[in-house]
């Protein structure tokens, strides 16, 4: 996953996850390029082929969030200050970020109920200890907003939901408290926004850093991409019906998949067909948001 003409240029590859590429230069110290790829997975599988545009269009996106959050972030450049020193085709998918010391959890925020917080809570009627009313369908919307953190995992393995009470064994008290606050801060600030734009967020996923020099706490990775959150058409959902829970992410990936490999040895090649829709609703979702700007 190294990129030839990143390392021409000094760039060292040091990392590749299931998405994203991290390199770093001697000539910029405490830095990392993290450049965001064309894969997709599914299924703990990093598949073929890529879908076109979306390492892109995934930037674009955790940039528009960026500048709308407020929070404070890992960020230190990104396009077009990066176009000069990267080449084309990379510098629109990178990002230069500050080196942070990564806390081992995913912070998950769900407003409502779906995916493995649906399947959890049919077998508990609970969501990562958190008790939930009963009663609940697949797709409804939580009483309030739940922090449901996960402990990150190797590549190839799963995520492991945990309750908060490990998050704490994991990070410290007073960590996971900041990183549960502002987590659930920043769902209630994107799902403001997100409304404006007919859309409903329905859950996603943060990563946090800590500053090695100010300790601060640092929101980190990609945000609210289609990758790392749920989103559904608002008119839709409202309506009811088969595809109230469509999401602008890679759902028809993972349907596909589902129907047509048995999870044992290696996963098959995705249909142009499949490739060019799940392109498609990834472009929804950043037209959708980037139209009628804030």
């Amino acid at each position: 996953m190294t990129d030839s003409r990143l390392t021409a240029l000094g760039w060292t590859h040091r990392y590749s996850g299931k998405v994203r590429d991290l390199y770093t230069s001697e000539a910029v110290p405490g830095r990392i390029l993290v450049v965001a790829s064309d894969r997709v997975s599914a299924f703990d599988h990093v598949l073929e082929p890529g879908i076109p545009g979306k390492g892109a269009m995934l930037t674009q996106l955790s940039l528009w969030w960026f500048s709308r959050l407020g929070m404070r972030n890992h960020l230190a450049a990104a396009h077009p200050s990066l176009g000069e020193h990267l080449p084309p085709g990379i510098a629109e998918r990178a990002m230069l970020v500050h080196e942070l010391e990564m806390y081992p959890v995913e912070a998950v925020v769900r407003g409502y109920l779906v995916g493995s917080g649906w399947a959890e809570y049919r077998a508990t009627q609970s969501v990562c200890g958190i008790a939930l009313p009963a009663g609940l369908g697949e797709g409804d919307r939580l009483p309030e907003p739940i922090f449901t953190p996960a402990f990150k995992a190797p590549m190839g393995e799963h995520d492991e939901n945990i309750t908060f009470e490990r998050m704490v064994d994991l990070v410290g008290a007073e960590a996971a408290a900041s990183i549960r606050d502002t987590s659930l801060e920043a769902f209630d600030a994107a799902s403001a926004i997100a409304a404006r734009h007919g859309l409903i967020l329905a859950d996603t996923k943060f990563e946090f850093g800590r500053d090695p020099v100010s300790g601060e706490l640092t929101l980190a990775d990609e945000v609210l991409t289609s990758d790392s959150s749920r989103y559904w058409d608002a008119e839709t959902y409202a309506a009811g019906g088969i595809h109230r829970l469509d999401s602008f992410d890679k759902q028809i990936v993972r349907d596909w998949l589902a129907a047509n490999w048995d999870r044992s040895g290696e996963p098959p090649e995705l249909p142009a067909e499949i490739v060019e829709r799940t392109a498609a609703r990834y472009r929804e979702l950043l037209e959708r948001l980037e139209d009628d700007e804030d």
